[in-house]
């Protein structure tokens, strides 16, 4: 995979955590601590992988208290902070002091306070399955609560036009 298939697959991404947030949004009252903290919780992840990557501290909890509105702003947030980071990734590795690549190895340390390392590439497969395996327990939740929940299946947003198709 190259950077410009990672702008796709979380430009996808970000759609996917703002279909569910404004359908939780559209279900005033009716709509779990539960759920909410589990979307709360895919977008702090999000924040925590990338400050892993930038060698930045971690600034939120992995599991935080958050409302429907801290998770559409952190949506916002990190929709663009992803896609700046994509933009700067060098298509063929990297090549000066500051370039960033898909291969580079990111040492961080997990939850846990375990010393790790793994490949950009790696970790962001891992970020966006992370998202989508949440995003199918919030479905199922949703369902068992009577609720409808989102339709956010990639090939319904690429068939609606809601994901760019790369046509390189």
């Amino acid at each position: 995979m190259e950077a410009r298939d990672f702008l796709r697959m979380f430009d996808y991404d970000s759609w996917a955590n703002r279909e569910c947030i404004s359908t939780m949004l559209g279900e005033t009252g009716s709509v779990s601590p539960d759920l909410v903290g589990r979307m709360a919780h895919i977008l702090s992840a999000q924040k925590l992988w990338l400050e892993r990557i930038l060698g930045q501290p971690q600034t939120l909890p992995v599991w935080p208290a958050s409302t429907l509105a801290d998770c559409r702003a952190l949506t916002d947030e990190m929709t663009l902070a992803w896609r700046d980071y994509l933009m700067q990734l060098s298509p063929q590795g990297a090549t000066g002091v500051s370039a960033r690549s898909l291969h580079d190895n990111v040492k961080y340390r997990n939850s846990k306070g375990e010393p790790w390392s793994g490949r950009v590439e790696d970790i962001l497969i891992h970020v966006l399955f992370h998202s989508t395996y949440h995003r199918g327990q919030i479905a199922l939740q949703m369902r068992a609560s009577g609720l409808t929940p989102p339709y956010t299946d990639f090939i319904h947003a690429v068939r609606q036009g809601l994901v760019e198709i790369s046509t390189e």
